[in-house]
């Protein structure tokens, strides 16, 4: 089977390419010469028949959600309602991340139970299961680790978190560094560096990439090269180790692009405001604008039981510099683990910081914030509802407090500015409608 990327390079415009250029509003052909040039990916592994979601250049930025049992809690209808609940709050794709319980069949049954494109971390896998089987991770048979990639494509994953970016060279840097304020962060990035180190082996996901490669081609499935030394605290932003495990995850990014797969790379975790447009700028440089996942991010540390508002704001910065799929934060970060609150509510401020990036990136997709601003000079709610991104709150929050005069708020009410600068404005604004 060809995958997006070998057809767009042959000229061929798929049926996945027409309707991502529909829901963009874009050209099928511009589409098409995206995907070509590893600009643009589509997950869309045909073993799960899920939504059409185009991410990278030029496309609206996209919102990841993540799911999953821990070692503490396994609660696989939680994690069923967890998905749809992403779904019905408009997140574009889904990582299931479980760590605890039968892991195939919680894999299977959110499958299951949702439309979006998931993804996955392979590594979480393979190293709960070497545990449970030789009791410790370090004992990972290389070739279970392969296994279990291709069984997760079987299963119809779209996308997978592998970090191959890891090598001997980068857990040098970390070294010579002295470590880090943060530590490791990412459950799949410690868990190898362990395993290197018990067992004085590379990498066998960087040593082995062709292989990883071409397991993920047989299904289509997008490669988003993991950032398993993402930053963990703004002070080791941008060190040494995560900028050398980005530039081997840009130079892998070309190489899977050259054998036909469709590549993604991911970062950074937290990182200063002021830093979120260099680390975009190096990631595209290096990469050829190749798309880029952003984790969180979180630009400050002390944020916690409110880092979905810390990451809201990473998110709009990114989504204005050229991220192209932000991964959602919740209220629950560093906490604990999500409920379905904290899902809507991640989904929810991660879409509005994404919208937030995109009306500043493209400037020619504020029409819906100016039809907004027209619909309230004129206080028409109805309309003010259909056009908000959470039009259903907006209106239970309004109606929760139901003002005097019908047309205006409890804010303001008799005292409406709208309604007041208006009536000295009428003819102003009857010549503004007809422009």
């Amino acid at each position: 089977m060809a995958t997006q990327l070998e057809l767009a390079k042959q000229g061929i415009i798929t049926s996945q390419m027409e309707t991502a250029a529909a829901q963009e509003k874009l050209s099928p052909e511009f589409v098409r010469q995206m995907i070509a040039e590893g600009k643009v990916v589509i997950p869309s592994n045909p073993n799960h028949k899920s939504t059409i979601v185009p991410i990278g250049k030029g496309m609206r930025t996209k919102v990841n959600a993540s799911i999953g049992t821990s070692s503490d809690i396994v609660d696989i209808e939680a994690e069923c309602r967890k998905a749809r609940a992403a779904q019905e709050e408009g997140a574009d794709t889904l990582m299931e991340l479980s760590v605890g319980g039968d892991l195939d069949e919680i894999r299977r049954r959110v499958l299951a139970s949702t439309d979006l494109p998931v993804g996955t971390v392979p590594l979480y896998q393979a190293f709960c299961e070497a545990a449970k089987k030789y009791h410790s991770p370090n004992k990972l048979p290389e070739e279970l680790l392969f296994e279990i990639i291709e069984r997760q494509c079987e299963d119809g994953i779209s996308f997978m978190a592998i970090h191959c970016g890891i090598n001997m060279y980068t857990i040098e840097r970390l070294k010579k560094q002295g470590y880090r304020y943060g530590g490791l962060v990412s459950k799949g990035g410690a868990t190898m560096v362990g395993w290197m180190l018990s067992n004085n082996k590379e990498n066998p996901l960087y040593e082995k990439f062709d292989r990883v490669v071409s397991i993920l081609k047989k299904y289509d499935v997008v490669l988003s090269l993991g950032n398993g030394l993402r930053a963990g605290a703004i002070h080791d932003s941008s060190d040494r180790a995560q900028v050398q495990e980005l530039i081997i995850n840009c130079e892998l990014s070309e190489e899977g692009q050259k054998m036909g797969c469709q590549m993604m790379v991911e970062g950074p975790g937290h990182i200063p405001l002021d830093e979120i447009e260099a680390n975009i700028i190096l990631q595209k440089r290096m990469s050829n604008d190749a798309p880029y996942y952003m984790l969180g991010p979180l630009p400050t540390d002390i944020g916690a039981g409110y880092d979905h508002i810390t990451s809201a704001i990473g998110a709009a910065s990114s989504a204005r510099f050229g991220a192209d799929l932000i991964c959602y934060i919740t209220p629950a970060e560093h906490l604990a683990l999500p409920n379905e609150e904290d899902v809507r509510v991640g989904v929810r401020s991660t879409r509005l910081a994404a919208h937030i990036g995109d009306i500043s990136k493209y400037k020619e997709r504020r029409q819906r914030d100016m039809a907004m601003s027209k619909a309230r000079r004129e206080r028409r709610w109805d309309e003010q509802f259909d056009l908000a991104l959470f039009g259903d709150e907006a209106r239970k929050i309004r109606d929760s407090r139901t003002p005097e005069l019908e047309d205006t708020c409890t804010m303001c009410g008799k005292f409406c500015a709208l309604d007041n600068g208006n009536q000295y404005f009428e003819e102003d604004l009857k010549v503004g409608e007809k422009a």
